[in-house]
């Protein structure tokens, strides 16, 4: 069955409307959709290695622009719309603590978090509700997201055929791991 899955999942990552779901998911999940883009860029570069920088960069500018937005939710829209959100996710201490940290750390929670399997949402989130200041968030955003989705789209561009093999032959191991980082970001989220 996950082979199947997988199998559609490529299929669809070398479709034509495959860069406008990326760019949609990167933005959803910088303020509050709970999937990582990789869930999308992996399949992607692995079905066309030759755009894997393009995907990189779409990823990372759809990925700032939604944390704009998360900025502006925990900013402008605490009550009426952070605060549910950080609530669904049971992740009020976390947020709280996230908040000191950004007034003691500053961008460097920014540069650190964001290469995290810890999700960005809530970076984003809670660098607005501490209002820390709008230009050093967006370059941090910039310089972490771009750092990850270059990281990623790299290896996959460099060691793809390899990495598609594992894939393939350890499908469920692999998600399992998945499903495990997904799960550790959200406990380390919580645990903070």
């Amino acid at each position: 069955m996950l082979d199947k899955l997988y199998a559609r999942v490529l299929q669809h990552a070398a479709s034509p409307y495959a860069p406008f779901w990326l760019a949609a998911l990167a933005f959803a999940e910088a303020s509050f959709f709970p999937l990582p883009p990789e869930t999308l860029l992996v399949p992607m570069v692995l079905s066309q290695k030759d755009k894997a920088w393009r995907y990189a960069a779409i990823c990372t500018v759809a990925s700032v622009a939604g944390g704009l937005l998360g900025w502006l939710i925990g900013a402008v829209l605490l009550d009426t719309l952070a605060r549910p959100i950080v609530h669904f996710y049971h992740a009020e201490h976390t947020l709280a603590a996230l908040q000191d940290k950004f007034r003691q750390w500053g961008v460097w929670i920014i540069l650190f978090k964001g290469l995290t399997p810890i999700p960005y949402k809530f970076v984003t989130i809670a660098s607005g509700m501490a209002h820390f200041a709008i230009i050093p968030f967006m370059c941090a955003s910039l310089v972490t997201r771009g750092a990850r989705f270059a990281l990623v789209a790299g290896l996959l561009r460099r060691f793809g055929p390899s990495i598609q093999d594992f894939l393939q032959n350890r499908l469920p191991l692999v998600t399992g791991l998945f499903a495990l980082m997904l799960l550790g970001g959200f406990l380390a989220l919580r645990y903070l």
